[in-house]
């Protein structure tokens, strides 16, 4: 696995972080930024690191692969969960690479718990023994995730007034550390982290209009299942995985899931996803909006006019995080 260690002893570099909600033109201002500085695109959307679903999830397409280098897309299968801290040291680990060979690291997508914890790490929660996550993961299954949730409020009710009942994935993930270690996930939430990015860090949220945002959010659902999105989900349903994998929430599966059970005709899960895909987006606006305080807040979308002024601003800030050679 990419590590610190494979780098060790070179200094964390500038890197540009690009976040906000889904069908923002993030992708298409990262592929023109990396173009113009030599930049390297690593993913940070936690459903484009799974290789199933390609088109749902929205991820690069060959071509625009061709274009520039890639990294951290489709690299788990959808049996495998992947968490904030698998991710971060992935990434950690990819970006310290990229800076070493002169590359600068551009760090996109709409999973904001990722980006957060690439700029400040995470806390220090030491690794869950195996036996202990499979009798958690045996109980959710058994009881569901409600269930696990209420035992959670009386373990936990900091952390369970925050999480959502069917949030399996977290709420699991509080029962295991607490079972583990004896102490709370939100006071190990509260304690320094670790890991976080050194070097120059320039981050961007777009924040488009709302209404044009989901005008677009339609309009892409079509273009996805013109693309194949339906055969794509029955292929997914076919292997019959666990609900509680976090691939399985995926925005749009459920509703095209619903068709192919005969829950729904074509035209109720084609709207549903759609407002699912619009909550999804306003979820993503509000984080955005309040997370990164020195973020720069753009009201605009990433693949528009206003790209020309975000990569002059790069250049800026490329040159002024500059070490100079002795």
């Amino acid at each position: 696995m990419t590590g610190d260690r494979a780098v060790e002893g070179v200094g964390a570099g500038p890197v540009i972080l690009i976040g906000g909600p889904t069908a923002s033109g993030k992708s298409g201002l990262a592929m023109r930024l990396a173009e113009d500085v030599g930049g390297v695109i690593v993913n940070a959307d936690s459903m484009q690191v799974y290789a199933d679903l390609a088109i749902l999830t929205a991820r690069p397409t060959a071509s625009d692969e061709a274009r520039c280098l890639h990294r951290l897309f489709g690299f788990l299968d959808a049996a495998t969960p992947c968490s904030a801290g698998l991710w971060h040291r992935r990434a950690r680990g990819i970006c310290l690479e990229i800076a070493a060979s002169g590359g600068v690291p551009i760090v996109v997508g709409g999973t904001g718990l990722y980006l957060r914890t690439f700029r400040e790490g995470l806390a220090p929660i030491p690794d869950i023994p195996r036996d202990v996550r499979e009798r958690v993961r045996q109980r959710l299954a058994m009881k569901g995730p409600e269930a696990l949730h209420g035992d959670l409020g009386r373990i936990d009710p900091d952390l369970a007034a925050v999480l959502s009942p069917t949030d399996s994935q977290r709420v699991a993930r509080a029962h295991e550390v607490h079972e583990a270690t004896g102490t709370r996930l939100s006071e190990w939430m509260t304690r320094s982290r670790e890991g976080g990015w050194e070097g120059p860090l320039w981050q961007i949220s777009l924040l488009p209009e709302r209404s044009r945002l989901f005008e677009r959010t339609a309009a892409r659902f079509d273009g996805m299942m013109a693309a194949g999105a339906l055969e794509e989900a029955s292929a997914f349903a076919a292997r019959r995985l666990a609900p509680s994998l976090p691939a399985t929430r995926c925005v749009g599966l459920a509703s095209l899931t619903a068709y192919l059970a005969g829950r729904l005709t074509l035209e109720e899960a084609c709207d549903e996803a759609k407002r699912a895909t619009r909550r999804y987006a306003r979820r993503q606006f509000t984080w955005f909006r309040h997370q990164a305080e020195d973020a720069l807040l753009l009201d605009s979308f990433g693949d528009d006019e206003s790209a020309g002024d975000i990569i002059a601003r790069a250049r800026r800030f490329l040159s002024a995080s500059a070490t100079p050679r002795p």
